[in-house]
This record gives structure tokens, C-alpha cells and sequence, in this order.
């Protein structure tokens, strides 16, 4: 492991806060030490308080900051006097000690201290590091874990038998430091959690973290030998996957994204031959528990089987080890796929990421340890993962939030979607928490999808062989689709049927109706399999109940689509997927009507522009977020008990009422 120490980066750090701030930012830019907030930082600092009063203050990594990205006001400012005589208690519980330490701040509107403050105030250096190297916690997670520690390193760090986090570790922490000399060591080995080091300066603290880890990295490679993981081409199955991903969410009890890691090295680690035995054992540290859960779901011949297992197991471990909590959701954060790869899972596409971060280092890490010592890999027994799990200190911040968005965990795929009414619908679902992949001809779609964090797609939907791909890499990416807005049209142009080009009608057919069976003949696999009760919007016309004279190859086609939208909520009630069609009229707000388009239509009918834009019985102008709000809300529960309905959003027509 090398130094990321730069003597010219530091020069632009003045003071010890500043200090702590550039080598706790170190820390986090090394994955192999720290994880999405995990691990923690701080400095002792004597200054005045608000009175002009000299204080000597630790200022601590707050709850929610993660190292990697840390800055000043990250750190939460708490009296060393208090964290001392809380140190001093017999007794203290973490409600108590959480409040205590918040009413020890200088400063009120700094973020919660870490649970470990006490502990990072009783150790009497200046600076004080804290990581969950994957290097250090494969040392500890074997049966010989304390002996190999002595070997590695000596009289160098203080070994601290697992505690749980929080009052009491620190007070573990506290006596043995009181019975030693504390300068005599660099560090301390936390069993099957992690590490710790500490100086007076910030930069040495830094690199005795850096030269500890790396002794344990060497140590690793000298059990290890020439040993290398295992490696494999993965099976691809993106049916089974949206199984997988609908089985999981449907004991979550809301829709999740799904990540699938398919890298030879994931699906070698699935293809083990005991992958069942090792997967299934235990975490790299505790602390993980509260994204990933204790252990994976292992699939097995029948994917059902194996989630209902899980489940089932997981309320075993529940009964066995709860003492009055509330169960979480039985659902598996991450799964092994034999011959497959490795699966996350989360509500956001963020969570769905963090997890997959952990548990690449988990399974990464398990099989070095697993191939370095006798015995290979054991973590901490079941009941003190419990402890963690449903450690409220931790479960209050998974709790933040709110209530989620409607579509939150949808995977949502919009076609036509560069501009106008395709680009609202895309907008209004990714506004509603969906992740939307917007479909379209124009290079424009890219650029437009990731204004609101969707994904765009170039395709010409009429191509059998794109569609295919395209979906293909949306179920890829996610694992499954939710929400189909086809919505991808032409307007040809208008001819009296004895003067129609041939060649005007096949166009119009083959955008406006044949390129939406296409599409729903390649999705359905995927909707049938979808979570949030899956539903289908299509996007018709006006046309359709009120044609106008010269319109016979849009007005046909779109007639078309209005049939094959109740053909297909037919066929797909049974499967629990919805298909409605909104048929929208003018709506000026696109590419379509230039100011000269829209003043020449209104002279046609002796009217303002205004007068035209709004001609219709509720004298109200339709725009195109007006269709993107009606098909966000189709999709939702709002609309759950709807499907092959017909819902025009025009005003009011007297022609079509």
C-alpha cells in the first residue's frame, strides 16, 4: 500500500484542523481502508469558546461524512472534559451517550459526533486514525487471528478483543491503554473490526497506517503464495435476473435496482465449488451489516426456492437472536448467482452501488483469507453480528430520509424521448424517483437523459436488432423494467386518400404501430417480471376519436395503436401489467410549432395565438408536462386499478366527448 502523502498538497492545509481534514480525505481515497462513511478521524485541538475561555476540544468525524470527501465542517467540535468523564462511567447507554456528547459541542449546528468519540479521547495522541482495512481484518478473521497478529507486528499495537462499537469498547480501549505506556505503541488492532494509529503529527499518524497495513498485505502474500482467485466467463440469463430482482424486492416490499457484477473474477468467486459454505459465514466487518445484511442469498436450482429460503432463514435468525426489536424486511441485499457473478441490490441506484462496493471487497478479501490460513475465513459468530444489525445508534441513520418518492427503485424506459411530450414523461418520472432510459434517433437523447440522471440511448426503433440490444443492456444495467412509456411517433405528411403516397402510409405504420409491437413483443418478458405493479403507457392521438380529413395515415396507425393497447391489456391482466393509452391534442410546447407555425394556424382559424392555443372547452392550454404528469401518474398506484382505459388530456373536446 503506498503513501498518497504530498508535501505540496499539504503546504495548502494550515493548521491542525486543516491537517486532519488532508490525511482523513488519504484515508477515504483508498478503498481498501475505508467504505462509503466508513471508518472515522479526529484531533485534539486547545482554542477558546465563545466566552474567550480556553477549552481543549476533540474534533471527531460526524455521523453522515464520509473520509473521502470530508471537509472542515465535517467534524463535530466536542469538550475533552466531557468525553472524559464519560469515559469514567460504569455504565452508559447509547441514547445517553449520543445526547451527552451532542450537548458537549461547541458548536450546535455541527452533525453528530461518531460513536466512537470516547474512544478517540482516551487515546492521548493528537491525531487519531480509524480504518476497516481489508488487509488487517483478514489477519484477525481466522481461528489463529490474535496469534498472527503477534507475529505481524509485535509489541508495535495493543490488541483489543472484539467489543461492541460505541461505551463499551471504549471503555475496553481505556483499560488496557491504562495499562501500558500509550506512546510505547503505534496502534491498535481492533479484532474483526479494524485498526488504529495515532501521533502528535497528522502525517505520521497517516503513515503508520499506511506501513501497517502494508505489513499485513505482505503477510497475506507470503501465506498465500502463488495463489490466485479464480476467474470465469459468466452465463448470461437477463430473464432470470429480473426473477431475481422481482423475488427480492417483493420481500423487500418495494421496487430495487439490481446490480450485477459479471467480471471474471465475481463469477469465479460463484463458480467456487464451496462458494454456499464460504459466502455464507460472515461479513469482513460488523459495521457492514447494517447495508448488506450478515450474509448473501446462495441460488440454488430454483431461484424461488432459494429467496424463500433466505427469508425464511433470515426470520429464523431473527427468533433466535431479538430481544423485543422489530424484524427488517427479509429480503437479501446482495446474492451469489452460481456461474453468474454477484448481485446487489438497493432502493436507490446509489445504495444499489454502495453495497456492491462492500461486498467486492468482502468476497475479494474472504478468499485471500481463506487461502492464507488453516481453517480459512471466520468472522464473528451470529449473535454479535445481530448486535449490529439492529444497533439503533445505526438503524436511526438508515432511517432519514423521509417517505420515499412514488417511482423510487423503478427502472423506467421512454422512447421518443429527446424533446417535447417523450422528454416530459421522462422528466416526470425521473422526478418521481424512476431511473429513466430515454430511447430516441437524435444523438440529442444522451445529453437530454443526463440532465435528469436517466441514461439515453440512440436506436431506431423500427431495427429489430437494436431494440433488442437496447433492452438487453437496460435489464443488464438494472436488472429488469418496471415502466414502458412508448411514445416514439412521426407526424406524416397530410394527403386526401387519392392523392396518399404509399410510401407516406407504410412510414407512418411502421413509427406509429409497428415500432410499438416491437417493442412491447421485447419488453413484455421483462414487465411480466417487474416490480410496482408494472404498467405500459402508450401515447395516441386525438385523432383516434375525432380524425380530421386528410390525417388517414396518422389517424389509422394511431387507431392501431389504441387496438393494440387493449389487445395487450388483455393478454397481460393476468400477469399483473397494466397497458393504458393517453391520447393528448394540442400541445404547442415542442419543436414542432415554431412561433410562424403556430401564428399561421391561428390566422387559418381567425384567431389569436392565444385564442388558439387554448381552444378548447376548459379555454386551458395543454403542455407537455402536462402528458408527462398524466403518464407518471398512470404508472403509479393512482392508476392501479386502470388498464385498456383511454385517457385524453385535451382540454375537453366536443368532438370526442
Amino acid at each position: 500500500m503506498k503513501s498518497l502523502w504530498s508535501d505540496t498538497d499539504a503546504a495548502n492545509f494550515n493548521g491542525d484542523l486543516a491537517m486532519r481534514v488532508y490525511t482523513s480525505q488519504l484515508l477515504g481515497a483508498n478503498p481498501e481502508l475505508v467504505l462509503h462513511g466508513g471508518g472515522n478521524t479526529s484531533v485534539k485541538i486547545s482554542e477558546e469558546d465563545f466566552f474567550g475561555d480556553p477549552v481543549d476540544v476533540l474534533y471527531v468525524k460526524g455521523s453522515g461524512w464520509d473520509l473521502g470527501t470530508i471537509e472542515a465542517e465535517g467534524f463535530a467540535p466536542v469538550r475533552m472534559n466531557a468525553l472524559l468523564k464519560m469515559a469514567a462511567l460504569e455504565e452508559l447507554s447509547d441514547p445517553v451517550m449520543v445526547a451527552q456528547q451532542r450537548a458537549a459541542m461547541l458548536n450546535p449546528s455541527a452533525p453528530n459526533p461518531s460513536i466512537e468519540a470516547i474512544l478517540h479521547a482516551v487515546i492521548p495522541q493528537k491525531f487519531v486514525d480509524h480504518t476497516h482495512a481489508n488487509a488487517v481484518v483478514a489477519l484477525t478473521n481466522h481461528k489463529n487471528g490474535e496469534q498472527t497478529i503477534r507475529e505481524v507486528y509485535g509489541d508495535r499495537v495493543l490488541i483489543v478483543p472484539y467489543v461492541m462499537p460505541g461505551f463499551d469498547l471504549s471503555k475496553q480501549v481505556a483499560k488496557q491503554l491504562s495499562e501500558i505506556d500509550p506512546t510505547s505503541i503505534d496502534g491498535l488492532i481492533l479484532m474483526n473490526h479494524g485498526i488504529f494509529t495515532f501521533h502528535d503529527d497528522a502525517k505520521k499518524s497517516y503513515e503508520l497506517m499506511i506501513e501497517l497495513v502494508t505489513m499485513a498485505e505482505e503477510h497475506l502474500a507470503s501465506q498465500t503464495g502463488a495463489y490466485s482467485a479464480p476467474t470465469a466467463a459468466a452465463e448470461e440469463n437477463l430473464e432470470e435476473l429480473a426473477l431475481i430482482r422481482r423475488k427480492v424486492g417483493g420481500l423487500k416490499g418495494s421496487p430495487v435496482y439490481a446490480k450485477i457484477d459479471q467480471s471474471p473474477e465475481a463469477v469465479g468467486f460463484s463458480s467456487r465449488p464451496d462458494v454456499a459454505d464460504l459466502a455464507t459465514r460472515g461479513p469482513l466487518t460488523p459495521d457492514h451489516t447494517i447495508r448488506t445484511k450478515r450474509i448473501p442469498a446462495v441460488i440454488g436450482e430454483s431461484i424461488e426456492e432459494s429467496i424463500a429460503g433466505f427469508a425464511a432463514d433470515y426470520e429464523a435468525y431473527f427468533q433466535e437472536y431479538n430481544k423485543g426489536e422489530t424484524m427488517l424486511s427479509a429480503d437479501p441485499k446482495w446474492v451469489v448467482w452460481p456461474g453468474k457473478g454477484v448481485i446487489s441490490f438497493g432502493s436507490t441506484e446509489k445504495e444499489a452501488g454502495i453495497i456492491q462496493d462492500i461486498i467486492t471487497h468482502t468476497w475479494k478479501t474472504i478468499q485471500i483469507s481463506e487461502a492464507a490460513f488453516e481453517g480459512g475465513w471466520k468472522p464473528l459468530p451470529a449473535s454479535d453480528l445481530f448486535e449490529i444489525e439492529y444497533w439503533e445508534l445505526e438503524q436511526a441513520k438508515l432511517r432519514k430520509g423521509g417517505a420515499a418518492p412514488i417511482h423510487q427503485g423503478k427502472v423506467a424506459v421512454v422512447t421518443g424521448s429527446a424533446a417535447g411530450i417523450g422528454y416530459a414523461c421522462a422528466e416526470s418520472l425521473a422526478e418521481q424517483g424512476a431511473k429513466v432510459i430515454g430511447i430516441d434517433l437524435s444523438p440529442e437523447i444522451e445529453e437530454q437523459m443526463a440532465k435528469i440522471n436517466g441514461i439515453g440511448i440512440v436506436a431506431n426503433l423500427t431495427d429489430d436488432e437494436k431494440v433488442i440490444e437496447t433492452i438487453a443492456s437496460v435489464v443488464r444495467d438494472f436488472g429488469g423494467i418496471d415502466i414502458l412509456v412508448s411514445n416514439a411517433g412521426i407526424f406524416t405528411a397530410g394527403a386526401y386518400l387519392d392523392q396518399l403516397e404509399q410510401s407516406n402510409w407504410d412510414k407512418s405504420f411502421a413509427v406509429n404501430l409497428t415500432s410499438h409491437q416491437k417493442l412491447l413483443k421485447h419488453t413484455i418478458p421483462y414487465l411480466k417480471k417487474g416490480l410496482g405493479e408494472p404498467s405500459i403507457v402508450l401515447v395516441g392521438s386525438r385523432n383516434v376519436n375525432a380524425p380530421g380529413a386528410g390525417a388517414a395515415s396518422y389517424s389509422c396507425a394511431k387507431a392501431g395503436l389504441t387496438q393494440l393497447c387493449r389487445v395487450a391489456a388483455l393478454e397481460l391482466a393476468p400477469e399483473g401489467v397494466r397497458c393504458n393509452i393517453i391520447h393528448p391534442d394540442a400541445v404547442f410546447d415542442t419543436k414542432l410549432w415554431t412561433p410562424e407555425n403556430l401564428q399561421r394556424s391561428a390566422e387559418r382559424y381567425n384567431m389569436t395565438v392565444e385564442q388558439y392555443k387554448t381552444r378548447n372547452l376548459l379555454k386551458t392550454e395543454i403542455k407537455s408536462k402536462d402528458i408527462g404528469n398524466m403518464v407518471a401518474a398512470m404508472a403509479s398506484p393512482l392508476f392501479g386499478k386502470t388498464t385498456g382505459a383511454q385517457i385524453p388530456v385535451d382540454g375537453g373536446n366536443d368532438r370526442v366527448i
